[in-house]
């Protein structure tokens, strides 16, 4: 059975091969190989690691990380929903989303917003969020993806 629960500084190194893995894999014929390089190249940084121990929670299935995903609680932002290939299409990221849905209900936010890789669009809408039209995406590594920012209104 798998299991939710915050990220722990012991998980970095899963989190960041098992980000690293879904984004070649997944998003392929999506985005550029130059893109998937720049996108998944580097070390982790102290900024990712104080991240992901502060804001990160995980899917674990059999003492294994699986998946990850955050909220930001002021922002209502969700963020770095990723699943292990392996384990895609088991209801581990819709897991996670309904997971971070219930803890912005939990914490009064009336909207959720997020910037869907274009692979990852089809999902989010199925989870009823809204949104088509393509933006970019200013990653933090000052990669220039493009995305389609999605909004879902929350009902208590």
């Amino acid at each position: 059975m798998m299991k939710i629960r915050k990220a722990l500084e012991s998980d970095v190194q899963s989190i960041y091969s098992m980000r690293n893995r879904a984004i070649i894999e997944k998003c392929t014929g999506f985005y550029s190989s130059a893109q998937l390089a720049l996108w998944t190249q580097g070390d982790i940084s102290a900024a990712l690691i104080n991240d992901i121990v502060a804001n990160f929670f995980v899917s674990v299935f059999k003492d294994r990380v699986i998946g990850c995903g955050k909220v930001n609680l002021e922002t209502g932002m969700i963020d770095a929903i990723f699943v292990d290939p392996d384990h895609s299409g088991q209801g581990a990221a819709k897991s996670m989303l309904v997971f971070l849905e219930e803890l912005a209900l939990d914490n009064d936010l009336k909207l959720l917003q997020l910037e869907s890789t274009l692979n990852a669009a089809s999902f989010y809408r199925a989870c009823g969020f809204v949104g088509d039209e393509v933006s970019t995406y200013h990653s933090p590594r000052g990669i220039s993806l493009d995305c389609i920012p999605m909004r879902k209104l929350l009902k208590n």
